[in-house]
């Protein structure tokens, strides 16, 4: 691949990738003529797209010794402000009656606590940032929301038909599902199969545009989540201002937890706080939560890539 090809895809892929996922289900969902592979294709993305994602891991675990997931003090930090966004949130919703601002408190609950996204690692290794530290605070926020979100969500959404042990198996199995297995089998592969672990390491690259093709579905299937739950436009906008005001802050707040420590480090917490696992937050509202709250993900996804597709743009790798 050329090098012009490659800086034009590098800066505006993810923006073709998602204008595509949205124009995709658009055009399948509204024209007559397309109707009958609305059903298929989004079997095909909702199965498709976890596989990519799972895909993505395998290659970047290739690449990650155990010995390079190591704890940092910004790792800590960024725990701590994550946690505390989420208990802050969870408790203004608990004093507030039902209605719609109480909604909107439990979409940004979702958007704090949600783990960062199985494919971070891909867009912060190509914008300066740590791959290794990356899949190290992959790991550790995906362990936060498995303990906290058994404990908090009984209290925003009380439900006796479900203990706690059957939500904290139900989220662990969601969450770890897709990390155990890529991780397990890249690092056989690192300690039994040598040469196949660097021939693999040199397609690592390659897990950029696999992310394209994954987004593309991510996409498709957010889009479909907007349109499935029939919410209303005005509530679309309100839960669409609270996701954006959440992943801008996010991002913000990660980058400012690792300044002290050095440039790469705060594009990695930056990417890490600021970038989620929007499948996962769905999956939540709809379980969990108002099924409305979905939609929280949907829109996250969509304003965590215009991050990201900016950020991809104005990258200079001298700087």
């Amino acid at each position: 691949m050329s090098n012009r090809v490659e800086t034009f895809l590098r800066k505006w892929m993810l923006a073709i990738a998602m204008t595509l996922g949205v124009a995709i289900y658009l055009l399948v969902y509204f024209v007559p003529a397309l109707k009958g592979l609305e059903k298929g294709y989004s079997a095909v993305a909702k199965e498709g797209q976890p596989l990519l994602v799972g895909f993505m891991l395998f290659l970047q675990f290739n690449v990650t010794a155990p010995s390079d997931l190591k704890l940092h003090r910004w790792h800590a930090r960024l725990l701590m402000v994550q946690a505390l966004l989420f208990t802050v949130t969870a408790f203004i919703c608990t004093a507030m009656p039902r209605g719609d601002g109480r909604l909107l408190v439990e979409c940004a609950m979702l958007c704090f606590i949600c783990p960062t996204a199985a494919a971070c690692g891909v867009i912060t290794s190509k914008i300066g940032g740590s791959l290794q530290q990356t899949m190290a605070y992959l790991l550790l926020s995906d362990l936060l929301a498995t303990l906290l979100l058994p404990v908090i969500i009984p209290f925003v959404h009380p439900s006796s038909d479900i203990t706690y042990m059957q939500r904290l198996w139900m989220i662990g199995k969601r969450v770890f599902s897709i990390l155990v297995l890529p991780c397990a089998l890249a690092w056989i592969i690192r300690y039994t199969l040598p040469g196949v672990q660097k021939w693999l390491a040199r397609v690592t690259n390659y897990a950029f545009y696999i992310w394209g093709v994954s987004l593309v579905f991510a996409l498709s299937l957010a889009t479909k989540s907007l349109i499935i739950t029939h919410t209303a436009l005005w509530v679309a906008s309100l839960i669409g201002l609270v996701s954006l005001i959440c992943c801008l802050l996010q991002f913000i707040t990660g980058r400012r937890v690792a300044r002290r420590y050095g440039k790469a480090e705060e594009i990695t917490s930056g990417q890490t706080l600021g970038q989620k696992n929007t499948g996962f937050l769905i999956w939540l509202g709809l379980n969990f939560m108002t099924p409305v709250t979905s939609v929280a993900g949907g829109l996250y996804a969509i304003w965590q890539n215009i991050v990201n597709s900016w950020e991809l743009q104005h990258y200079r790798p001298e700087e």
